[in-house]
């Protein structure tokens, strides 16, 4: 387990988001600060069964899904996942608060889901069932690619 990523998630994440701006414009992409954060909150409900896409990936490309998810690799600007619609969603939250309220209360809800079943898989739409310790190692790809997106320095 990288322990670094795993203190990221849990004890660095909501501050640097704390940081940004509501009103910065993303450096890429569509979405909104608030929407970037309402979007990081739903993958962390993917990853604990809240919320459920179909797997998108064929089963033969996992194997090089997982790769990159273990490589250092980042996610390119303007990546764009397939299960998502081309424009963002609508806000679900009245504010950027109500909203980073919601993305504590999901990371928090993810180690209480696994913390007595590391082992226990769920399901992500493009890189099929994964553990907790993938999950940690997907969801600190993906917050990193989200925060900078935004001009967070870390």
């Amino acid at each position: 387990m990288n322990e670094q990523k795993l203190d990221f998630l849990q004890n660095k994440l909501i501050s640097l988001a704390e940081k940004i701006d509501p009103d910065q414009k993303p450096a890429w992409g569509k979405m909104s600060a608030q929407h970037m954060l309402e979007h990081v909150a739903k993958f962390f409900e993917v990853s604990t069964n809240k919320r459920h896409f179909d797997l998108v990936t064929p089963v033969e490309y996992l194997p090089k899904y997982k790769e990159f998810l273990w490589s250092d690799k980042e996610f390119r600007e303007n990546t764009k996942a397939a299960m998502l619609p081309e424009e963002p969603e609508p806000l679900m939250y009245e504010n950027y608060n109500d909203a980073l309220q919601f993305l504590k209360q999901e990371v928090s809800q993810f180690f209480s889901f696994f913390k007595d079943q590391p082992a226990l898989t769920t399901q992500h739409p493009a890189f099929g069932d994964l553990n907790f310790e993938e999950w940690v190692q997907l969801h600190h790809k993906h917050v990193i690619h989200h925060l900078r997106q935004f001009g967070v320095q870390f």
